[in-house]
């Protein structure tokens, strides 16, 4: 069963993690930044020359925020992964106790196998 947020959060055994259920609040909160980042250097850069705050408006705003962008939708992706390796390695290692839980192996070793039966001596005539 899953905790909800507010318990996930104040949880100090850490049995229930809430990274998964922040990270596209992480990843909105990043782009209104790389947004107002964008903003900040093209106000820069138009208060320096016009020329200069038209060209970061069309090309170097643009270009940086990309990258940005990229960058922090790949590291998000990447904690992403590696939380959702965790939850299915704890699901494996639950499967794996339930299998090996189950009956329990008999105590006795099998028999052994039958010997094979020696050929018919010939018959003297």
């Amino acid at each position: 069963m899953q905790k909800g947020f507010l318990a996930s959060l104040f949880d100090p055994s850490f049995s229930s993690l809430i990274t998964t259920k922040v990270i596209k609040v992480i990843y909105i909160l990043s782009m209104i930044l790389i947004g107002l980042g964008a903003l900040v250097l093209v106000i820069a850069a138009f208060a320096d020359s016009a020329g200069v705050g038209l060209f970061v408006l069309v090309v170097v705003a643009p270009f940086v925020s990309l990258l940005y962008l990229i960058y922090t939708r790949v590291l998000l992706e990447v904690i992403i992964a590696l939380f959702r390796i965790m939850e299915t390695n704890a699901e494996l290692v639950a499967l794996q106790r339930a299998a090996s839980s189950g009956p329990a192996a008999p105590s006795t070793p099998p028999p052994p196998p039958p010997t094979p039966m020696p050929p018919p001596a010939p018959e003297a005539a």
